[in-house]
């Protein structure tokens, strides 16, 4: 694609490199002026403005204040990460974003905000078998994305709970799944994440339980996320929330202390790796 491509057909990343690239013409700026301003080196901005590289979201911000476009590349960056999901989880993206305290149980998978990029891309090859290698790029570009919460600072609180099942089924291959719960180990020493294990020995009490994440707001409100084969429901009625919590609870409960699930996690790595 180059300058002389009909916009009809750049993809979203060559609309948005392109915008960046007429905006910062219009302002009389250079890439090097552009980086300055954004704290990003020329070479960044030459992939993004090319559509090899998706933006993130701080050099959007830095864009918008450069420019002076008032949260306008902000906004395109995230109705491309819209686009590259599917129209009932966008919902959820927006709170995720906002959300101060996230509490998470993941049955069968890791959750998504602690995959990899590896074990991303097996998923979404998985469950989109007819999608071009473009359409799993964006999949999994919006899916690391949402790891950028992270990066604030005052990050969400993240408390997960992984049922065993979701660390010993194998995605993809032992390497895919070695370079997961390196990851995992890694995210673990934050502060702000807490991770725990349910043991197949938990056995009943919590066997039937379906994934489910709650989500905690700054304003008190709170709201629960659950998800089906056609899709994924918010609720936030307060008898559903409170079930929802006593859930956790029980879930908490049951699950490994927060050391000893690192060291079963320890335990799996090394069946692993080869």
């Amino acid at each position: 694609m180059d300058e002389t491509t009909p916009p009809e057909l750049f993809n979203p990343l060559q609309r948005f490199g392109q915008d960046v690239k007429r905006v910062r013409l219009g302002r009389k700026l250079t890439q090097k002026h552009l980086g300055k301003a954004t704290g990003y080196t020329e070479a960044y901005i030459s992939m993004v403005e090319s559509g090899k590289q998706k933006a993130s979201q701080r050099f959007a911000k830095g864009c918008d204040t450069a420019f002076g476009t008032n949260g306008l590349f902000e906004g395109l960056l995230h109705r491309i990460d819209e686009g590259d999901s599917p129209s009932w989880f966008v919902p959820y993206l927006n709170m995720e974003r906002k959300a101060t305290r996230i509490l998470d149980y993941s049955a069968s998978l890791v959750k998504g905000i602690l995959q990899t990029e590896a074990y991303a891309r097996v998923i979404f090859q998985v469950s989109n078998p007819g999608a071009s290698a473009e359409a799993i790029d964006g999949k999994v570009a919006a899916r690391l994305r949402r790891r950028e919460v992270f990066e604030r600072d005052k990050p969400p609180l993240l408390w997960a709970i992984l049922h065993e099942a979701s660390l010993r089924t194998v995605v993809g291959n032992a390497e895919v799944m070695s370079l997961q719960l390196e990851y995992l180990l890694e995210m673990a020493e934050r502060p702000h994440i807490v991770l725990q294990v349910m043991p197949f020995s938990a056995g009943a009490p919590t066997a039937h339980m379906k994934p489910f994440t709650v989500l905690h707001f700054t304003d008190s409100r709170s709201v629960l996320y659950t998800e089906t084969r056609v899709g994924g429901r918010m609720h936030d009625s307060a008898q559903t929330l409170d079930a929802a919590l006593d859930d956790y609870d029980l879930l908490r409960a049951h699950a490994l202390s927060p050391d000893r699930s690192l060291a079963l996690i320890k335990t799996l790595l090394k069946e692993f790796r080869p």
